[in-house]
């Protein structure tokens, strides 16, 4: 208990929280602090880039002998959380299957950001998590929407058009491409853009937590009726989901830092990649109260308690 009580307090005082804290407070005194369209995307750019060229390095140095495992259960993984997210939207919001179906993409998916926070977490306990996390950040993120949407057309396969959005999303095609540059440069050739991409990742990373702290408070407004069965959906389907993963990332050997790691990528829920692939597939669904609950909700969730307790439960399974 001690244990895990310090891992919340350090992960709380940690600047990425306490920027999104900022943002939230700012929101809430109606202060006009603002970050415009044009600089909210080009961080997020940044970001994903970064941590693609990060991977890809680390990945040409020293792969993992059980890459393939790894790429399997993570896709077994997302069409496991993605159908569970749908179930429990059926059964517990009264979802029909169209709405179950759009939030389940959303809840199968993963959060890229959720994920650069719990790496940051866990390096700033001292830790190490594997760089090959990064390409299951994609292998996560890419079935889980296509089942997400397929459950929400009846059971219907995604055709081409719609496989072709999740594959050429931003997220999508900047980590599969920040992890192709890095691996064809290697370290030698990136070393070119490091005070660019990395020396400059924490302050970048500040700057879009406070941003996203703004959206966040600006998506809770929205919350009226069903707040409370929303509220459960959004933190209790994630900690379900996060505990799995960590015992998930255990098994395949990930170790105590991975899957920490792995059992955040799992708690998390997109709010970049799936809401553009729901809007575009599913029209008629209501996309901005998916939006609400995983951005709203699950995220400032995940970053301020649910990444501490993957961590601590990581650790006791270790113990």
């Amino acid at each position: 208990m001690e244990a895990g009580s310090s891992l919340l307090v350090a992960n709380l005082l940690s600047p990425v929280v306490l920027a999104f804290g900022l943002g939230l407070l700012a929101r809430a005194l109606r202060s006009d602090l603002d970050i415009p369209p044009a600089i909210q995307s080009y961080l997020s750019i940044f970001l994903l880039l970064a941590i693609g060229l990060k991977g890809g390095v680390a990945l040409r140095q020293d792969p993992p002998d059980n890459l393939w495992l790894l790429l399997v259960v993570t896709v077994l993984a997302g069409l496991a959380t993605a159908a569970s997210a749908y179930l429990v939207a059926r059964a517990w919001l009264r979802d029909v299957p169209l709405q179950a179906g759009a939030i389940a993409a959303h809840y199968g998916s993963v959060s890229a950001v959720t994920f650069i926070a719990a790496q940051q977490f866990v390096e700033r306990l001292g830790g190490e998590p594997m760089e090959v996390l990064v390409a299951l950040v994609v292998a996560l993120e890419i079935p889980a929407i296509l089942v997400g949407i397929g459950l929400a057309r009846g059971g219907g396969r995604p055709n081409w058009h719609q496989v072709r959005e999740v594959l050429t999303g931003r997220t999508a095609m900047l980590l599969l491409g920040g992890l192709a540059i890095g691996a064809i440069a290697g370290k030698a050739g990136v070393q070119a853009v490091d005070d660019m991409y990395f020396q400059l990742f924490q302050g970048m990373l500040m700057l879009f937590m406070l941003d996203m702290g703004l959206v966040a408070a600006g998506q809770l407004r929205q919350l009226g009726r069903g707040f409370g069965r929303l509220l459960v959906y959004a933190t209790a389907l994630p900690v379900l989901h996060g505990l799995a993963g960590v015992a998930v990332g255990h098994a395949v050997g990930l170790g105590t830092d991975g899957a920490t790691v792995f059992g955040a990528m799992l708690a998390s829920a997109s709010y970049i990649a799936a809401p553009a692939s729901v809007r575009a597939s599913l029209p008629e669904a209501d996309a901005g109260r998916c939006i609400t609950a995983s951005l709203g909700l699950t995220f400032p969730f995940n970053l301020a308690l649910g990444i501490p307790l993957y961590a601590a439960f990581s650790g006791w399974l270790a113990g």
